[in-house]
């Protein structure tokens, strides 16, 4: 089987360059068979003394890969080529060549920086960019440079940038390319049907090939759900032809089923999860149907936990699908959407780097000692916003201390193959004599589809415990195997068990939420965060829930896995987390500040009535806050405007917002309310001018105005016409000059006797001259008791009646 690999063509080559280099890229296209050619060809070089350890992107992959270089070496899994994943594992002492997966690898590579007797490692399908990839080629570029310069680093891939990845290699490291077999490919553009339910329109595009084309049909749905409904309609329509589901939960067993071909030469249909679009060769695929989407992981920072989110398939990922169809003779491909819109999909997925829980990777970063993550090699530097977060998170949990190194408890932590939160809680419950339960929890929170499906949790966790199937078998036994790990690594406490709702809450105690409506739709969280919850589900009934996962990022995130939590359990297992806050509220519509005493876990209110002790810096604090939101509603405008006018900064409205916490809050305290009296108010504010200040102040912008009749006019500084003054024209008499305030021209409300506009003017001596004859005219006839004099700016001014004014 091997001569007839397009590798074979240049193996020769690649052979060389591991000689004479410790790193190199190969670059093959799918079916070149680099994943069961390249590392049976390593282990007869000179240099290859000891395993070679090939990195796997899955489960399902490892296992296949290991199985097929058995095969073609003409042995069983285990003797030569092994394979090692959490759920399964094949190796014995002679074992030269170990598939495993990728975290595994990385496991390893923490507990023996080393890697001792290792002679190679084989990154496969690097394009995908998986964390834990990512993480292990940086940790081994290390090891290759500081401990081990003898050590063959391979990066293999059908898509990769071979140059990029070659400089991040090292200078020098070679690139290998293999042309691979060119077997004929149709593409078939069905269009999407957005009318049609998925499952509806794959279904219809799987009978249509299977009418219309030959050999075994490979089709790509996003997720188990989708492949189990599909399944039910094709097995009315085809009753007699095999059809197998291949995903993360099918059996080993059945998986095989699924790659190999039907032992009874019979024509198959395999509905897959995105896990059949590399590593795994289908023997008898030469039709694919694409739905054109994926089911992602990616994490929510505000929930804390990662979700499974469909989109639609990226362009490199349309691309490995359909190639399935070609890899062993003439293939087709049908693709449900436009053929129009394929360069609108992304070109590729993206590095998980980039949108997964950075946490894992940043306590594995502590635990190898790196103080600075930009001194190791990336492709993609891990975000440093993700990056704080995830420090975060883990300072949380006591893994980091202050300073970001590894503490004993992480230590303790990082030892446990699961998430840091769940590492936590698996630990938390070996304390208190839960371990068992606790690691079957972590499991069930990771392995989809253990215990069938369901919102609830507990529920799952008594259907799996109930289960005798070898999945469920080999799923206790893995969590059982967790749990003594973590019982050796801490010291039993006696005293009760906490109940698992509990155990779930000390690994995402932000997800701790209580009911906040009758029928159970909504919930608030510890988090502060909002969720939401089918009205028909058992769990709507329960007051409080601790929510394990939820699908979407908005406010109203649907609930999708959770353990209902007891009133007294909150009290009496997360008391510690139970505090009384002394808060101070703003009441709107009585325009006042409201003292509060509350007990609350988190964002959730326990209790809350009025506070007989409240902290009088609190209520002042709100009071300024509440001020500064209108200050210049609350202050005296004329003065501001004074202030304004003459240019005096220290009474700007962003001046005084600023600094309100010094120069306002003294005269709120022991207040409730903002209604100062105004006198107060204006005190304060000349009292933060300097005595200089307070000069120009009423040299530049004068309060009042003294008329020549010896009247007073406040000065309006505020109007859009400021600087202005109202007065009666009988005042200004005797004015020959127009009066200024510094260089500007005080503009003149004239009115009449009666206190009626009359004029308004910033050139009083041309007023005199000029309109007002029109003025003095209709005066005369209006107030004809009083002056209307022929020159105004010649007579003494008085506001008196003629009358009264020659008495004088």
């Amino acid at each position: 089987m091997a001569q007839n690999l397009p590798i074979n063509a240049v193996l020769p080559e690649l052979l060389g360059a591991l000689r004479a280099h410790n790193s190199a890229v190969l670059i093959a296209p799918p079916g070149a068979g680099k994943t069961t050619a390249v590392a049976p060809a390593l282990i007869g070089e000179e240099w290859c003394s000891g395993q070679v350890i090939v990195l796997s992107p899955r489960r399902v992959a490892a296992r296949a890969a290991a199985e097929r270089m058995a095969e073609m070496l003409g042995e069983k899994p285990g003797e030569t080529v092994g394979y090692l994943t959490r759920m399964d594992s094949k190796s014995g002492p002679k074992t030269r060549i170990l598939v495993v997966t990728e975290a595994i690898f990385v496991s390893r590579l923490l507990s023996d920086q080393e890697l001792e007797g290792i002679s190679a490692v084989l990154f496969d399908e690097a394009h995908e960019r998986h964390l834990d990839s990512d993480l292990g080629l940086a940790l081994a570029l290390e090891t290759q440079g500081v401990l081990r310069e003898d050590l063959r680093l391979l990066v293999m891939s059908a898509t990769i940038d071979g140059a990029r990845f070659a400089r991040l290699l090292g200078e020098g490291a070679p690139v290998i390319e293999s042309e691979g077999k060119a077997h004929p490919l149709r593409v078939e553009w069905l269009g999407a049907s957005p009318e049609k339910r998925i499952e509806e329109a794959m279904t219809s595009a799987i009978l249509a090939a299977w009418r219309e084309e030959e050999g075994d049909i490979l089709a790509f749905l996003p997720g188990v759900g989708e492949i189990e409904r599909v399944r039910e309609r094709l097995e009315e329509r085809l009753p007699n032809v095999p059809i197998l589901p291949l995903h993360g939960q099918v059996q080993p067993a059945d998986q095989r089923m699924a790659i190999r071909r039907d032992v009874e030469g019979r024509r198959r249909l395999v509905l897959a999860t995105s896990i059949a679009e590399t590593s795994i060769t289908l023997d008898g695929v030469s039709v694919v149907v694409d739905s054109g989407l994926s089911r992602r992981a990616e994490f929510d920072v505000a929930a804390g936990v990662t979700h499974l989110v469909t989109r639609r398939a990226s362009q490199a990922s349309a691309g490995q699908r359909a190639g399935r169809a070609a890899r062993q003779g003439p293939g087709v491909a049908y693709r449900l959407w436009e053929e129009g819109g394929h360069a609108g999909r992304e070109a590729f997925d993206p590095p998980e780097m980039l949108t997964s829980d950075l946490a894992p990777l940043t306590l594995s970063l502590a635990q190898w000692g790196v103080e600075n993550v930009a001194s190791l090699k990336w492709l993609d530097v891990p975000p440093a916003p993700a990056f704080s977060a995830a420090h975060e998170r883990l300072q949380a949990l006591d893994a980091l201390d202050d300073e970001g190194r590894i503490t004993d408890w992480g230590r303790k932590i990082a030892a446990l193959p699961m998430s840091p939160p769940q590492a936590a809680m698996v630990l938390y419950g070996a304390q208190h004599e839960a371990g068992r339960e606790a690691a079957r929890l972590a499991l069930l929170m990771q392995e989809r589809g253990l215990g069938g499906r369901g919102e609830d949790l507990a529920q799952r966790l008594q259907r799996w415990n109930g289960d005798r199937s070898k999945r469920a078998e080999a799923a206790r036994k893995l969590a059982d195997g967790w749990a003594r790990k973590a019982g050796d690594l801490v010291k039993s406490e006696k005293g009760e068990s906490p109940p698992l709702a509990i155990l779930l809450a000390h690994a995402l105690p932000a997800n701790v939420a209580k009911r906040r409506d009758a029928s159970g739709e909504s919930w608030l969280s510890a988090g502060g965060r909002g969720y939401q919850l089918d009205p028909a589900s058992p769990l709507a009934r329960a007051e409080w829930l601790v929510i394990a996962d939820a699908q979407g990022r908005a406010s109203g995130a649907r609930i999708t896995a959770a353990m209902q939590l007891d009133p007294g359990e909150v009290e009496q297992w997360l008391g510690e987390r139970i505090e009384r806050r002394h808060s101070a509220r703003w009441n709107a519509s009585e325009k006042r500040v409201e003292a509060r005493l509350e007990r609350r876990l988190g964002a959730i209110t326990l209790k809350s009535g009025p506070d007989p002790d409240p902290d009088p810096q609190a209520l002042v604090d709100l009071l300024v806050e509440k001020a500064v939101d209108k200050l210049g509603e609350l202050l005296p405008a004329d003065l501001l405007a004074r202030a304004r006018f003459a240019g005096l900064e220290a009474l700007s409205l962003q001046r005084l917002g600023e600094e309100a916490p010094e120069w306002l809050a003294p005269l709120l305290h022991g207040r409730r309310g903002l209604d100062l009296p105004n006198g107060k108010l204006v005190d304060a504010l000349l009292g933060r001018l300097s005595w200089d200040e307070r000069q120009q102040l009423d040299r530049l912008a004068p309060r009042e105005f003294s008329s020549p009749a010896g009247t007073r006019h406040a000065i309006d500084y505020a109007g859009d016409d400021a600087p202005c003054v109202e007065v009666r024209v009988q005042a200004v008499f005797g004015l020959e000059r127009h009066p200024m305030i510094g260089n500007t021209p005080l503009l003149l409300k004239l009115t009449d006797p009666g206190g009626k506009p009359m004029q308004a003017t910033r050139d009083l001596p041309g007023f005199w001259q000029g309109s007002w004859r029109d003025v003095q005219k209709d005066g005369k006839g209006r107030y004809p008791k009083h002056r209307w004099p022929d020159e105004p700016w010649a007579e003494k001014p008085s506001l008196k009646t003629k009358n009264a004014f020659n008495r004088t």
